[in-house]
């Protein structure tokens, strides 16, 4: 599975779009290099690929740039069940690769998304493992970091609800989902355009309204539910997406079993990664209260599915 980079005039747009400036960036990138070594809690090295996708990922803006990666490396100490075992191969996690499918699209829109489906397998599959399943996105999310090599102009999540059922959701906390989305939304240089929610049913609202208080308000804005999947079309070229969607893509399967033999091949990479993580006890000043940063307000309530 290659992801398609962008080229020509694309790539131009794109650089604009990013802030990305060929006569400073080289400078920007050794500034952040220099003061990942000068941080006693932060790993001293890092390589320049996923340094160039962060500081793109916040349009080079060097010290919102310190503040994801410091958010990132944290992340890795602060939620040990989403960032250690990173094998795909471990049972638990062939478990969810055998119920959910999430792969990222190998072309792009024509303004340089990139385009990711999820969708469950089977309406009677029991609750899985959510810890596990958020893990899998973030493992796809750090290949992703190494593999995007030009910078691309956003991520679009299409989410196929069409076998959700409530007994999936089952196993779904507030806390587990507030450290997903504390990951997603401050510790990656994603740039989230649109979130489109396709085969709906009334327990799609349910789901939507108990993770949009978790959300940044510019995201909440960007989700799209549609009763009509070809209203899709209209955000997303049809040809881009998979065989099952009216697309050229191939089939959904070909495309997650490539990406599972992806993670299959980035197996040792994995477990090398691990050592890459914030130490709270060298951190200049307060250390970082997990409790507080995954703090549940009392106006989270647990989902309630009838």
């Amino acid at each position: 599975m290659t992801l398609e980079q962008p080229t020509g005039e694309m790539w131009q747009k794109i650089r604009e779009e990013l802030n990305e400036n060929a006569e400073t960036k080289d400078q920007d990138l050794a500034h952040i290099k220099e003061w990942l070594k000068k941080e006693p809690h932060l790993p001293d090295e890092f390589d320049d690929q996923r340094l160039m996708t962060f500081l793109r990922g916040c349009k080079f803006s060097l010290e919102k740039c310190k503040r994801k990666l410091d958010m990132y490396f944290t992340m890795r100490s602060a939620v040990p069940e989403f960032f250690t075992e990173r094998d795909v191969t471990r049972p638990e996690l062939q478990e969810i690769l055998k119920i959910v499918q999430m792969p990222p699209m190998p072309g792009l829109t024509p303004d340089g998304r990139r385009v990711i489906i999820m969708r469950g397998l089977d309406k009677d599959t029991q609750a899985p493992n959510v810890a596990h399943a958020f893990k899998l996105a973030l493992m796809l999310g750090d290949v992703r970091l190494a593999e995007e090599k030009e910078g691309v102009a956003g991520d679009i999540y299409i989410l196929d609800a069409s076998v959700a059922m409530p007994n999936h959701f089952a196993k779904l906390t507030p806390t587990l989902v507030k450290k997903f989305l504390v990951c997603v939304q401050e510790a990656y240089p994603v740039k989230l355009k649109q979130v489109h929610i396709i085969n709906i049913s009334p327990l799609v609202d349910k789901i939507v309204n108990f993770v949009k208080p978790f959300l940044k308000e510019k995201i909440r804005e960007r989700i799209f539910i549609h009763s009509d999947v070809n209203d899709l079309y209209k955000y997303v070229p049809q040809e881009m997406l998979p065989s099952e969607y009216g697309g050229k893509a191939g089939s959904m399967n070909d495309l997650h079993d490539a990406w599972v033999k992806k993670l299959e091949e980035y197996k040792d990479w994995f477990a090398d990664q691990e050592q890459y993580k914030a130490d709270e006890s060298l951190r200049s000043g307060k250390p970082t209260n997990y409790d507080e940063l995954f703090g549940i307000d009392g106006s989270f309530r647990q989902l309630v599915i009838d």
